[in-house]
């Protein structure tokens, strides 16, 4: 592998469509998003024939500009690499046939990329990674904590066992007829409340990383629907607030146990849910008490869906011979842990 090692990035596992080219797994040259929020805000949710309709009218759009703005031709990349799952079938292979197609045109090395995999490397974006670590994954489909003793090396050591952080944050908002993705209306409007509403906290049994979230959800509607039962006003700011912290306190708890169980060197946070204003303070605020763990969060721009992130894992798959082929398929239940 050269000095100049360039990967060509494509990310299309939900509604962004996004092609990036990363130098050396650790600089990004360029990072087109193409998002699709405002075309899904009108149904509430992600609609995955709509989203992969719009991959397939945005995906060479993206990828040229991606190139352009890098300033390479195809001849200086070292390889090409794709998200392979997991994430709506229909999305990822939109990404997957053009990331083919461009390796199999100009005869490049094929990378499949775990999306997970990605939000994590995402910090290797910002700082060198130091192992063992610990990555506190949340978005909308996803809350997870991963423990990596070593590059490449996934161990799910908690997971959500119902609706993910992201996907509570969707269901609130819309109970509280906040627009789509709620998690950022919900930030925002959680900073204006007080949170003196005592919604439950779901530790599960003693010693799990598990998460749930389920219940906290169902605790928030029938909250709303009692007091509007009862003809009661209600402050959508506390309940934002009160709701948000509940989340909040049960992850970065979970969190730190597992950090000083595990004696990680370096806890990342990743996911789209990690650009929540109120995680990343109450995150910051718990890991100044952990002297010799360093906390390491990416900028926005990183924590949503990109194709960097991928050209970041993808540069650690390259490095360890971990290639792909014209056999390469979109997987929406892609496992983390056998990549």
């Amino acid at each position: 592998m050269n000095e100049n090692c360039l990967i060509l990035a494509i990310e299309t596992s939900c509604d962004e469509t996004s092609a990036a080219v990363v130098k050396n797994g650790n600089e990004i040259l360029s990072n087109v998003v193409a998002t699709q929020i405002d075309i899904h805000k009108r149904f509430g949710g992600v609609v995955p024939e709509v989203a992969s309709r719009l991959h397939v009218e945005q995906i060479t759009l993206v990828i040229e500009e991606a190139m352009k703005q890098a300033q390479v031709e195809y001849e200086d990349l070292a390889a090409v690499a794709v998200t392979e799952g997991p994430g709506l079938v229909g999305a990822l292979l939109i990404g997957v046939n053009a990331a083919k197609a461009i390796a199999f045109a100009h005869g490049l090395p094929l990378i499949g990329v775990h999306h997970i995999a990605g939000h994590i490397y995402a910090n290797q974006l910002v700082q060198p990674l130091q192992y063992p670590l610990l990555a506190l994954v949340v978005s909308g489909g996803h809350t997870e904590l991963v423990y990596m003793k070593e590059d490449g090396v996934f161990e799910v050591i908690g997971e959500t066992r119902d609706d993910a952080a992201g996907e509570a944050y969707d269901k609130v908002a819309r109970t509280l007829k906040l627009p789509y993705p709620g998690g950022p209306h919900i930030d925002r409007l959680a900073q204006e409340g007080n949170a003196t509403i005592p919604f439950p906290r779901a530790w599960l049994e003693e010693g799990s990383y598990d998460f749930s979230f389920s219940g906290l959800k169902s605790a928030v509607i029938n909250y709303m629907h009692n007091a509007e039962q009862r003809g009661e006003a209600v402050s959508p700011a506390d309940v934002a607030a009160s709701f948000q912290e509940s989340v909040i306190e049960v992850i970065v708890s979970k969190t730190i146990q597992a950090a000083k169980e595990y004696d990680v060197k370096q806890v990342l946070l990743a996911g789209g849910v990690a650009a929540n204003k109120g995680l990343r303070a109450t995150l910051q605020e718990e890991m100044n008490a952990l002297n010799n763990i360093e906390l390491v969060i990416p900028p926005l721009s990183l924590c949503t869906d990109n194709a960097a992130m991928i050209g970041a894992a993808a540069f650690i798959r390259l490095k360890q011979g971990k290639l792909g082929n014209l056999a390469l398929n979109g997987n929406p239940g892609l496992d983390l842990e056998n990549m």
